[in-house]
């Protein structure tokens, strides 16, 4: 079954948008914008993952769905924050993360050239545990950065290493795009999804893989996370019923789809904002069968985790800070 097919009507805009709206001003990407207008569609080859992947590479493609992206895009969200405090949903800490840096972000790690990607990489030298992160949309953005040096740096008992390739090439989406709403933007953001549907970036990860783990020999145990379109992402290589990844987790993730998670055996976590479909969200996790986590950040934007994170605001930051707990604590339990 195709990707267009068991995401039918308007919900294919719901998930395939899943609250990419409106973005709170940010940093500048790591990398200037540049047009993405001649981007075309890739046509991936390969057979060695899941059905799920293979058989669904032309679901950015449909003009009319475009049309339907940019209806979500343009939708209007409440920037208010709720005052309630954070609840933490574990009884013991098992890391101490840094206070969270509002502006000005240092990254901790360095960009290595791995399987033909440029790759953030940070952590301790003598780690055994590797991270894989599939980063949204915008690229290497300082919030994206600075969580992962938290997932590196802050479980004391559990040394990660985290490596967050480029699948963009420099080229992500410019924040600039959003909202989409000029027929220029349209034309762009549209191009760009064609160029990266998560079915050809889910094939390309396991290679990606191959090639850290030939640097890196060291690193026994590996798992997979990511934010809003990376989370599509995570989904589809889980699914794989020969992945070598022992936990996934889904950050706010894009284009939830009840139907992943009927192929998913390992572990997963998915943290979810207020903008993900409820609905999608509980079947998804009702259809896990194996280990899980599945919560919802219920006064929480797509995307509070990753470049769309304002953290001036004490309450994202406190939730980021939270998230970012959460996501430690299972990787704890799993990897």
């Amino acid at each position: 079954m195709s990707l267009s097919r068991h995401l039918p009507g308007s919900r294919r805009a719901a998930a395939v948008a899943s609250g990419l709206v409106n973005p709170q001003p940010a940093a500048s990407p790591a990398y200037p914008p540049s047009s993405l207008s001649n981007y075309s569609s890739l046509s991936p080859s390969s057979s060695s993952l899941s059905p799920s992947i293979t058989q669904s590479r032309n679901f950015s493609s449909h003009p009319n769905r475009n049309q339907d992206i940019f209806k979500q895009f343009n939708s209007k969200q409440s920037g208010k924050m709720s005052t309630m405090p954070a609840q933490h949903g574990h009884s013991e800490a098992c890391c101490n993360i840094p206070a969270v840096v509002s502006k000005g972000y240092e990254a901790k790690g360095s960009y290595e050239e791995l399987g033909g990607f440029k790759s953030y990489v940070t952590g301790p030298q003598d780690a055994t545990k590797g991270v894989i992160t599939i980063y949204d949309i915008f690229g290497f953005f300082p919030q994206t950065l600075q969580g992962a040096d938290i997932i590196a740096t802050s479980d004391h008992h559990q040394k990660y290493k985290v490596f967050i390739p480029d699948w963009f090439k420099g080229e992500p989406c410019p924040i600039e795009w959003f909202p989409p709403d000029t027929e220029e933007k349209q034309k762009n953001l549209g191009g760009f999804f064609q160029k990266y549907p998560p079915p050809s970036v889910a094939e390309k990860v396991p290679e990606y893989l191959k090639a850290v783990q030939a640097k890196y020999p060291e690193i026994k145990s590996w798992a997979l996370t990511g934010y809003c379109w990376g989370g599509k992402v995570v989904s589809l290589v889980a699914s794989n019923p020969d992945t070598v990844f022992k936990a996934g987790v889904e950050i706010h993730p894009a284009m939830v789809d009840p139907a992943d998670a009927t192929k998913i055996k390992i572990p997963v976590a998915l943290l979810a904002s207020k903008d993900e479909t409820p609905e999608d969200v509980k079947k998804f996790e009702q259809n896990l069968t194996g280990p899980k986590h599945v919560e919802t950040f219920p006064d929480q934007i797509h995307g509070w985790m990753a470049a769309r994170a304002d953290l001036d605001d004490e309450r994202v930051k406190a939730e980021y800070t939270r998230g970012y707990e959460t996501v430690l604590k299972f990787l704890s339990q799993h990897v």
